[in-house]
């Protein structure tokens, strides 16, 4: 509010009206009730170290592209256990692409991450969220210098712990092969003492 006096007529009272156009003038942002101390530690952006990573997708959201020509679905995953639990694992696939060999590496993926999570035949997007499953990842430098997570590969979550069996074909052969020492034939007669003892490979 202010006066204005024109000449040398009697003071009058106009009310003036500013309005924030939002290009000439700032406004400082209300910030109360805000507790620093409440909220959790700035998430990192960095690349993760090459790893399998026990992972559940949050979202998965067809985006178009930003020249126009298709579209992508974005996917977003976070990391369910280990040092980076909580972390975010960013995920693109090319599946609406004016380029065709795109598509195609699109294709093998969105594959490779339906059998990990058991949805061979998806009807949605929505079908692959919330889904565990272990992603391979490692890491690229991109044309700038800067490294780049990127996806080597989907594993199945079926294991205890969240990821795949790991190879325990030896341990599990030399298991199945102790009851069959054990029934091996009785040793030769007492008449042939160095047929008698077992075998090297029937020892324990």
């Amino acid at each position: 509010m202010g006066s204005v006096r024109h000449g040398n007529h009697p003071a009058e009272t106009r009310s003036l009206t500013i309005t924030n156009t939002g290009t000439d003038s700032l406004m400082s942002a209300n910030l109360a009730g805000f507790n620093a101390n409440d909220q959790a530690p700035m998430q990192s952006f960095d690349a993760l170290p090459p790893a399998d990573y026990l992972v559940m997708t949050e979202s998965a959201d067809q985006k178009a592209t930003k020249a126009g020509d298709g579209s992508y679905l974005n996917c977003v995953d976070v990391v369910l256990d280990g040092q980076y639990k909580g972390r975010k694992v960013f995920r693109r696939l090319n599946l609406w692409n004016a380029n065709q060999v795109a598509v195609d590496i699109a294709n093998r993926e969105l594959a490779a991450w339906c059998k990990a999570v058991g949805i061979v035949t998806p009807q949605s997007s929505d079908d692959l969220v919330n889904k565990p499953f272990v992603v391979v990842l490692g890491i690229k430098k991109n044309k700038e210098g800067m490294e780049e997570q990127v996806v080597r590969g989907y594993k199945p979550a079926t294991a205890p712990g969240g990821f795949t069996a790991p190879v325990a074909a030896q341990p599990q052969q030399a298991a199945f092969g102790a009851p069959a020492a054990a029934n091996a034939p009785a040793a030769a007669p007492a008449a042939a003492p160095a047929v008698a003892a077992a075998p090297p490979w029937a020892k324990k």
